[in-house]
């Protein structure tokens, strides 16, 4: 199939955001039924494994004003999923982590996402798959080094 980069752009800029909301939106309504926004999950995703991170840098990570990630880790600490703390080495700044809830949350949540993930590559061949895994992993490059992130996973 001979497609012009143009074309490519175009179909990719159709397809990606469907995918992305269908496993968000399966993500979130099996597990909290509308109680949490594909936003607060990706910035429990960010906390579950840093840890804990200072306001300012989760704000960063999930490329949000410092007032948007105040409402998010707001709405969160309201459902015990995470909780914030003065940060020892600085009293002026704040970090956030997630409580034993949250980690059980998310467990669940990952759990989801991984299954249906499960059922959608069950459906292609091993070469289809390495192949995706290939070209997303060099997409993942790319936009990395292009934005000067370290490229940790």
């Amino acid at each position: 199939m001979d497609v012009s980069l143009q074309d490519f752009v175009l179909k990719v800029s159709e397809i990606q955001p469907v995918l992305v909301r269908e496993l968000l939106k399966r993500q979130v309504s099996a597990i909290s039924q509308g109680t949490i926004t594909p936003q607060q999950i990706l910035a429990m995703e960010i906390l579950y494994h840093h840890q804990d991170l200072k306001m300012k840098d989760l704000a960063t990570s999930l490329s949000v004003s410092m007032a948007t990630m105040t409402g998010i880790v707001d709405r969160l600490v309201r459902q015990n999923l995470v909780e914030r703390n003065l940060d020892q080495n600085d009293r002026r700044s704040i970090k956030a982590h997630l409580t034993p809830k949250g980690r059980t949350l998310l467990k669940k949540i990952i759990e989801k996402k991984h299954q249906f993930m499960f059922e959608i590559f069950s459906k292609l061949s091993v070469e289809e798959r390495a192949a995706y895994l290939a070209i997303i992993q060099k997409i993942r490059s790319i936009v990395l080094t292009e934005n000067n992130v370290p490229n940790k996973r």
